[in-house]
């Protein structure tokens, strides 16, 4: 087992931490691998009654995935890359489907692979150090580890605007609007996880007694915008929408998305379209996993992630590199479903 996992028991409860610190716990295969085996030897395990998933030592909670080995597989025949997906939307459908009760702590930056491994949680623990985004269109990837199925379940349009910007939300702003159900002091997490793991049926009088008053939450404020403005599920209605309001908060929108991939932000706007009616988590995973199993060798993301993460120049050539370019059949093609012996397929004991 990795050591970038470290598994334990301490009460009544089974505890996983994220130990890949450098990385800010960003996951490979194997760390995947070795939750997805701690989960599973603890399902049946009459001692353990529930599940924490934290981060061990440095900022946490989990930045994503590793991206440099996916970009480095995608430009060669995509197997490594294909195979992480594989694993890590298992370990995804897993806690969603997990009988007994998972608490992560989203503790520090929770973005892509974080993000997939704290929502499907039952409960979901936002500090003040919360950090939270879907950043994939910034890198030509795009919003997975279940994006099209919670962020469509969002307010309003908020989850729409979450994938096509990016942007990054507080612990106050993940309480309201329910990616978080709970808001601690990180002073006071110590102190939950103890108590949790002596007493795990007591978990909802526990989180409820340790929360406090969240401060306000800022995206609140911009709602009636979010909402009106990103209205559209065809991503040129939203960009001259933007366009047409001439705000200062519109500029600065119609600015973030001009630096993003518009293959991606199509990508995006149609799998939460198909997200939000979706019959089960298992289904979203699957068609996460074509989707991903293409656009990982795709011009986009193996650019995205020269410009942003290797060379670092900030300038990706996206192409097609307007919103016009990227046509319905393009779509088609990165949508369609994988031939019966390449999908995606839950485990087992997640049927």
């Amino acid at each position: 087992m990795t050591s970038d996992i470290l598994t334990r028991v301490e009460g009544r409860t089974g505890v996983i931490s994220l130990n890949r610190p450098a990385a800010i716990h960003a996951l490979t295969t194997p760390m995947c691998q070795a939750m997805t085996e701690a989960l599973t030897r603890w399902v049946d395990d009459p001692a353990i009654d529930a599940v924490m998933i934290d981060h061990a030592e440095g900022r946490g909670f989990c930045a994503g995935g590793d991206i440099r080995m996916l970009a480095t597989s995608g430009a060669a025949d995509g197997a490594e890359a294909r195979e992480f997906f594989f694993v890590e939307y298992r370990l995804n459908h897993l806690l969603f489907v997990y009988p007994k009760p998972v608490i992560a702590f989203m503790d520090g930056i929770t973005m892509g692979g974080g993000v997939g491994l704290s929502l499907p949680s039952r409960y979901r623990i936002a500090t003040e150090n919360t950090r939270f985004a879907m950043p994939e269109t910034g890198i030509g990837l795009f919003p997975d580890v279940g994006g099209g199925w919670f962020l469509s379940r969002l307010p309003g349009r908020v989850g729409q605007f979450l994938a096509l910007t990016g942007a990054r939300l507080d612990g106050a702003e993940c309480h309201a609007l329910g990616l978080a159900t709970h808001y601690l002091p990180a002073e006071k997490l110590a102190e939950a996880k103890q108590r949790i793991a002596a007493a795990p049926n007591d978990v909802d009088a526990i989180l409820a007694e340790l929360s406090v008053e969240a401060p306000e939450a800022r995206i609140l404020g911009n709602r009636e915008q979010i909402d009106r403005l990103f209205a559209a599920d065809r991503y040129e209605d939203i960009l001259a929408a933007l366009e047409a309001e001439g705000s200062d908060w519109s500029a600065k929108e119609l600015k973030t998305l001009s630096t993003k991939s518009p293959q991606t932000c199509k990508v995006a706007l149609r799998q939460l379209k198909e997200g939000a009616q979706m019959p089960d988590f298992a289904a979203e995973m699957r068609q996460e996993y074509a989707i991903g199993a293409r656009v990982v060798q795709m011009h986009d993301f193996i650019e995205g992630v020269r410009a942003l993460i290797i060379e670092k120049d900030n300038a990706p050539r996206w192409k097609p590199d307007t919103a016009e370019g990227v046509t319905e059949a393009l779509l088609d093609t990165i949508f369609a479903p994988l031939p019966e012996d390449q999908a995606w397929t839950p485990l087992e004991i997640a049927r």
